[in-house]
């Protein structure tokens, strides 16, 4: 009878799963958390998720407090013996910026890579005897005069101003080359920022001293350029140069290359209403620059806002999008993005993707609860953190439950 008893096999290791089988499953697995999983498994699986030829993971939602989330998950993570809380904006796509008295630097949490970037007290001025200006303006009605800026606000009155200034925005643009908006709010004029630049790993930033600040909304590296949106919709091109003495990067001219229209207030669609109307409406605008399938796009954001007294509470967001045309030097109106794009918005880094890669259905724009100094109000406590505009049905959706509360609204898209 023991003759006649079967050999015993070993059952199959889930370790010797051929490797075009491991590809394929990646590829069922867009979320960033789902891949990571994998990969833990074994040493093989490991190997398999680094070598395969994959398209990028879903981005991941970052907060201030260093928690991640993973779409379309609702459940955070962190990331295993790294501290990311403290950051201040995300910068070109896999980059968290941390900003501090004594410097900055780049943070990398996928590969613990860190860039070291100047502090923002050492900034190279050009001219280098640049001063601040004011002219005193009498008070209608009254015996006194007020100080003001003269001919308009530059980098010099924030440099003098008793408020620090902040990292509005940064992007990596190459090895080379970083570029910021920095700023302060001035005379409650809102964040006035002004461009600086700076090389990696450099003592100083450069910035023109006597340029005229703006309130700038966005800025993209686009085809070997750098480009700036203002909030009068103008996009602006900055030509940089290298300083002679130093070799480091910087700006020697900006020149408008898209006059913009200068636009105030949104117009209420047709499906905004207050029931009792007893409440104004307004709108606020938020502008975006994104590059998709080879276009330099201008994303406008209307979020048509409740007004109660003093108060402004956010309510439905539509989008309206416009490609550059350098050549004509206009904007187009656009009203697809295209059936296989995506787009993921966020005032620190906004990203198109390819929607068919990830099973997902195209023509949408993901965006974020996320708020600016020119841009003050509330929100609703059912509004969401990530919502989902259709292009094609002018509808919002929510994917993701409500993760965090509205004043952490330094939330920011982190591409892998």
């Amino acid at each position: 009878m023991a003759e006649a008893r079967p050999c015993a096999r070993q059952p199959p290791s889930w370790a010797d799963l051929p490797a075009d089988l491991a590809g394929r499953v990646l590829r069922f697995l867009p979320a960033c958390v789902d891949r990571a999983c994998f990969a833990a498994v074994c040493p093989q699986w490991r190997a398999a998720a680094r070598q395969l030829p994959l398209p990028p993971p879903l981005p991941l939602l970052a907060l201030p407090d260093g928690t991640f989330y993973s779409l379309p998950y609702g459940k955070s993570f962190r990331f295993p013996g790294f501290g990311c809380a403290g950051y201040k904006t995300a910068a070109c796509g896999s980059w968290l910026v941390f900003s501090r008295d004594d410097g900055c630097f780049l943070v990398d949490p996928f590969v613990g890579a860190t860039v070291t970037l100047p502090p923002l007290s050492q900034v190279k001025l050009r001219p280098p005897n640049a001063v601040a200006k004011y002219v005193n303006v009498p008070v209608p009605g009254q015996d006194a005069h007020v100080s003001v800026f003269y001919p308009y606000a530059t980098w010099m009155h924030i440099k003098e101003s008793k408020k620090m200034p902040t990292l509005n925005k940064l992007i990596l643009c190459s090895p080379n080359l970083v570029a910021a908006f920095a700023g302060s709010t001035l005379n409650g004029c809102g964040c006035t920022s002004q461009i600086l630049v700076c090389q990696p790993e450099s003592s100083s930033w450069s910035v023109r001293a006597n340029d005229k600040c703006k309130l700038f909304q966005d800025m993209a590296f686009y085809q070997g350029k750098l480009y700036a949106l203002a909030d009068d919709e103008n996009l602006l091109i900055i030509n940089i140069s290298q300083d002679p003495s130093t070799g480091n990067p910087q700006i020697s001219r900006i020149g408008q290359v898209i006059k913009g229209d200068p636009w105030e207030s949104a117009s209420m669609p047709d499906n905004w209403y207050s029931a009792d109307m007893l409440q104004d409406t307004m709108g606020k605008k938020k502008l975006y620059l994104v590059e998709s399938c080879g276009a330099l796009l201008m994303v406008r954001r209307k979020v048509c806002c409740s007004v109660a007294g003093e108060a402004a509470v956010s309510g439905q967001c539509e989008f309206e999008v416009f490609k550059a045309d350098l050549e004509r030097s206009r904007w187009v109106n656009v009203t697809s993005l295209g059936d296989d794009q995506m787009i993921f918005l966020g005032r620190s880094c906004s990203r198109a993707v390819t929607a068919s890669q990830y099973g997902m259905p195209g023509d949408q724009i993901f965006f974020l609860d996320d708020v600016m100094e020119n841009c003050k109000y509330s929100f609703h406590e059912e509004t969401t953190s990530v919502s989902v505009y259709d292009m094609r049905t002018g509808e919002v959706s929510s994917p993701l439950p409500m993760i965090w509360k509205h004043e952490m609204i330094l939330a920011t898209w982190l591409f892998p």
